[in-house]
């Protein structure tokens, strides 16, 4: 058994797996641990320059490992599964920097002490070398959707929709292909914090609530990332609050609601262009990350892709919110197996690598 942890740039909290894989991945149970206010504030300080940085950020991954270690142990209890009974954790860690176009990414997380604290060796650092590769470290679940999702006979679609939304293209007979397409939650996530004093917007209420501006969406759009070809990746340092904000002050009247609106609308068109341009030819959409549980956004999607038929993954078998976990349990194994799990034609890394650093109990 494996066992995977996910921690988001919604940095709501941590998401864990236990996985049993043989020649196929089987979910035997899952665990929640929200994110302390404090923490999460201390990380999100971390995702841009500041003072003392490096003690910071040494203080930080400590908490965030205590929480997992914490939600490791909770996971075992729940499942009856002895600590021992588990080869090892897959750590995705906490994304705080994010530019390999500069050469590196950033997770942090402290994997020797969850391993000290779980008794449980530790997978970890699975980006960097595929960015050492000349990759872009990101995304990395292709080839787990591939293993986990793929069709003998149609081309499907794997889209993830966490903070930022990325697309797995699946061909028959084809190796997998994938990108990120922009923001997911994070900008609709921190729009309504600010406005309304929530951490997400329910189904979709308050966006639905709005009317989309077309001028606005147009500006957003005219953004380089959305014409630039794959391999690509993003995060917090293109779009974020201030991105958000140096747009609006062309629109000083528009309502809070209208924005919330328009935002949604990118998150959706920008994933459906990608689409149609990459793999016109797919026939399932499936949503995993907790955007498949935005009812607004979800209509959206169905609505751009007429001819594909858009659905969570509980239609096929996996409830959404533990498929990035489960996709970590997953490469810990091809780690500590020596299989390759990077996608060169997903990343744009010079050649298939073994990802992760292994902390052994």
């Amino acid at each position: 058994m494996y066992v995977g942890i996910m921690s988001g740039t919604s940095l709501d909290g941590l998401d864990f797996a236990l996985i049993e894989h043989d020649s196929h991945t089987r979910l035997i149970a899952t665990h929640y641990e929200p994110m302390p206010h404090q923490l999460k504030q201390d990380l999100l300080e971390l995702c841009s320059t500041g003072p003392d940085e490096l003690a910071r950020a040494a203080i930080t991954e400590q908490a965030w490992a205590k929480l997992a270690g914490d939600g490791v142990l909770r996971l075992l209890q729940q499942a009856q599964a002895p600590s021992k009974a588990v080869r090892a954790i897959g750590s995705h860690g906490q994304t705080v920097r994010h530019e390999p176009q500069r050469g590196f990414t950033i997770q942090i997380g402290n994997p020797a002490l969850l391993a000290e604290l779980t008794g449980i060796s530790v997978v970890a650092d699975f980006r960097r070398r595929d960015v050492a590769a000349g990759g872009q470290g990101a995304p990395l679940v292709p080839a787990f959707h591939e293993a986990l999702f793929g069709d003998a006979e149609h081309a499907r679609a794997v889209l993830n929709i966490g903070g930022f939304s990325n697309l797995s293209l699946l061909r028959p007979g084809q190796a997998a292909r994938g990108f990120d397409c922009g923001p997911g939650n994070v900008l609709l996530d921190a729009w309504i914090q600010r406005n309304l004093g929530h951490a997400y917007d329910q189904n979709g209420a308050w966006a639905a609530s709005g009317e989309v501006n077309g001028t606005l969406l147009q500006a957003f759009l005219s953004a380089p990332f959305f014409s630039a070809q794959g391999p690509k990746s993003t995060g917090r340092e293109l779009f974020n609050l201030e991105w958000l904000e140096a747009h609006l002050e062309n629109f000083p009247a528009l309502p809070a609601e209208d924005v919330q609106a328009t935002l949604l609308e990118l998150t959706a068109i920008s994933i459906c262009d990608a689409l149609r341009a990459s793999q016109p030819e797919t026939k399932d959409v499936l949503v995993c990350g907790g955007g498949a549980h935005n009812a607004a956004l979800m209509t959206r999607l169905q609505a751009h892709l007429p001819s594909c038929q858009v659905n969570s993954t509980t239609r096929f078998g996996v409830e959404p919110d533990w498929i990035e976990a489960m996709a970590f349990a997953w490469l810990a194994h091809c780690c500590l197996e020596g299989i390759a799990a990077n996608r060169p034609s997903v990343t744009g890394a010079q050649g298939l690598r073994v990802l992760g650093a292994i902390y052994p109990a």
